[in-house]
C-alpha cells in the first residue's frame, strides 16, 4: 500500500517578498556576471582567487548569520548581499573611477556611480517581463542597494527616484548589517588571496594588533604557518568569528525587534550596527596596512593600469563608432542618451571580455 501523499495549498508564489527579490537576483544575467568581474586580482590569475561573484556569497553567508542571530528579516539581509556589487565594472574600483572619468571629461557631469548602478541593474537594465523593466524587487531591498548605510541624496538622481525613495533617512538595519558583512568578508577574503599569491605575508601583518590576536587563536591549535592552505584557512574562519561577534556583541542592544526600521536614526547619532571603539580603529589601521601592501603591490598596480587603458579605450571607440555595439544596445541609442547606453555596456562586461575587445580593437596579443 503506497503511503498517503500529502500536498500543501501553494499560493500565486510560496515564498516571501524577500526570498522571491533574492531568487530573482541570483537568476539574473549580471549576477552571473559577477564570475568574471575582479575583486582585487583578475579572474585571468587563477581559478582560486576571489570574484564579485564568490565575494557576494561570502557577503550574503556573513549577512544573513547576523540577520539571524538579531531576529531581523534574513532574506531581505540576503537578497541586498548578492545585488550590492552587481554595478560594478569590470576591473574593481579603477574601472568604476575610469568610466567615471571618461564620461566626465566628455561632459557627461553625472558621471559613473556603481552604487547607483547597481540600482539600475535591477530596476531598469535587466529585463525579465514583458509590461515593465526591472526584476520588481521590494522597496526595501530597492533601498538598501541604494542607500547601504546612510542617507543617498545625490544631485544626480532624478525625480522619479527622489518621489519614491526619502534620501534623506537611514535604509532598513538589514541594509547596514550587509555594509558591515561586506568589510568583514573582504578583508578576510584579500588577505587569503593575498598571502595565498605570495603578494603579502602574515609577518608584514603582524604590526595589527587585530591580526596578532586572531595568528594567537590558529597557533593554539597546534597549527604552523608551514601548513600553509590550512593555516590560511583557519585563520579566515578565526577573523569571521572574531569580527561577527564583536558585531553581534555592540550591536544586540541596540536594535528594536519590532520592526521599527533605522529611518529614524538621525545623521550625528552613531549606527546601531557597528564594532566598538576600539575595533572599529584596530580595523582602519588594517585597512590601511592592506592599501599600502597589498592593493598598491606593483602586481596589482600593473593589472589595474590595463584595465585602465582598456576602459578608456573601449568607451573612446565605441564613442566615435557605436555601431561595434550588439545589436540590443545599438538599437537603444535610438531612445536613450549614447553616453550612457555606451557607459552601461562596458559596466556589463566582464573583465576578460573588456581586455579580449580592447585587444581586438587596438591590435595587441590578448
Amino acid at each position: 500500500m503506497q503511503p498517503e501523499q500529502r500536498f500543501f495549498p501553494i499560493s500565486d508564489d510560496f515564498r516571501s517578498p524577500y526570498a522571491r527579490d533574492r531568487d530573482r537576483i541570483i537568476h539574473s544575467g549580471s549576477f552571473r556576471r559577477l564570475e568574471y568581474k575582479t575583486q582585487v586580482f583578475l579572474n585571468s590569475q587563477g581559478d582560486f582567487f576571489r570574484t564579485r561573484l564568490t565575494h557576494s556569497i561570502e557577503v550574503s553567508q556573513i549577512a544573513r548569520s547576523i540577520a539571524s542571530h538579531l531576529g531581523l528579516e534574513e532574506s531581505l539581509a540576503e537578497s541586498i548581499a548578492l545585488s550590492h556589487d552587481l554595478g560594478h565594472t569590470p576591473f574593481g574600483h579603477i574601472g568604476g573611477d575610469t568610466l567615471d572619468e571618461c564620461l566626465r571629461e566628455r561632459g557627461f557631469k553625472n558621471g559613473f556611480e556603481h552604487n547607483f548602478q547597481s540600482f539600475r541593474v535591477v530596476t531598469k537594465l535587466e529585463q525579465r517581463y514583458k509590461s515593465f523593466l526591472g526584476l520588481n524587487l521590494t522597496y526595501a531591498t530597492l533601498e538598501g542597494i541604494l542607500k547601504h548605510s546612510y542617507p543617498y541624496d545625490k544631485p544626480f538622481l532624478p525625480d522619479s527616484i527622489r518621489e519614491t525613495f526619502n534620501l534623506d533617512t537611514h535604509p532598513s538595519i538589514e541594509a547596514m548589517i550587509v555594509d558591515r558583512a561586506d568589510e568583514i568578508a573582504y578583508i578576510s577574503h584579500d588577505i587569503d588571496d593575498g598571502v595565498a599569491s605570495g603578494l603579502i605575508s602574515f609577518m608584514t601583518l603582524k604590526s595589527s594588533n587585530l591580526i596578532q590576536t586572531i595568528l594567537e587563536k590558529v597557533y593554539a591549535e597546534g597549527i604552523t604557518e608551514d601548513e600553509d592552505e590550512m593555516f590560511r584557512y583557519r585563520f579566515s574562519s578565526h577573523l569571521i568569528n572574531h569580527l561577527v561577534y564583536s558585531l553581534l556583541e555592540n550591536s544586540r542592544d541596540k536594535i528594536d525587534n519590532n520592526r521599527v526600521l533605522s529611518s529614524i536614526i538621525s545623521s550625528d547619532e552613531s549606527l546601531p550596527i557597528g564594532f566598538s571603539t576600539e575595533l572599529e580603529t584596530e580595523i582602519k589601521k588594517l585597512k590601511k596596512i592592506l592599501f599600502q601592501e597589498l592593493y598598491q603591490h606593483k602586481h596589482i598596480a600593473r593589472k589595474m593600469f590595463a584595465g585602465k587603458q582598456a576602459i578608456i579605450g573601449l568607451f573612446t571607440a565605441l564613442m566615435e563608432e557605436s555601431k561595434m555595439l550588439p545589436s540590443y544596445y545599438y538599437e537603444q541609442i535610438q531612445r536613450r542618451n549614447k553616453h550612457r547606453v555606451i557607459s552601461d555596456y562596458i559596466a556589463s562586461m566582464s573583465d576578460r571580455y573588456a581586455m579580449k575587445f580592447y585587444n581586438e580593437l587596438y591590435g595587441r596579443e590578448g
